[in-house]
């Protein structure tokens, strides 16, 4: 099995939000100066003992378990899954946020005037064809052209 770049692990323990997470579970979090706090899930807790520092998007339980970690550490505990397991899981699964939801457009596709069956080197044939007619329709582009010296486009 390849092995997981340190690039694609560390985006996940920056990008993957830890306290959404944890509220995903149900769990509330209640603002603890610069820390959120909660009841752990990992034991039974009557006391809030879970820390979750968003500055670092790290975990720790200061109660019976004393677990802790980043993201893939909060999804290993969470699912009793591998680290491997966990990261796959968190990559299915993240999605960035966005201010917006994804807009989808309301206008309909134009067909292509190109083969999609055909080979590279026809496809250029083809668009610079398409691009020479589309030219020669534009009498600004023509004005343009010849002004400029080139007056033969054939």
């Amino acid at each position: 099995m390849a092995r997981i770049p340190d690039d694609q692990i560390e985006r996940l323990k920056q990008e993957v939000s830890l306290q959404r997470l944890a509220e995903g579970m149900g769990i509330t979090l209640k603002r603890h100066g610069a820390d959120l706090i909660g009841l752990c899930p990992f034991h039974d807790d009557h006391e809030p003992s879970l820390v979750i520092s968003p500055k670092n998007n790290l975990w720790h339980c200061l109660g019976a378990c004393q677990a802790g970690g980043s993201v893939i550490d909060w999804v290993m505990k969470v699912e009793g899954v591998s680290f491997r397991h966990a990261v796959e899981l968190l990559q299915a699964d993240y999605q960035p946020l966005a201010a917006d939801p994804v807009k989808r457009s309301t206008v309909q596709k134009l067909p292509t005037t190109l083969e999609t069956s055909a080979e590279d080197a026809r496809l250029l044939v083809q668009v610079i064809d398409y691009y020479r007619e589309t030219l020669k329709q534009s009498p600004e582009a023509l004005a343009y052209l010849e002004r400029r010296g080139i007056a033969n486009i054939e």
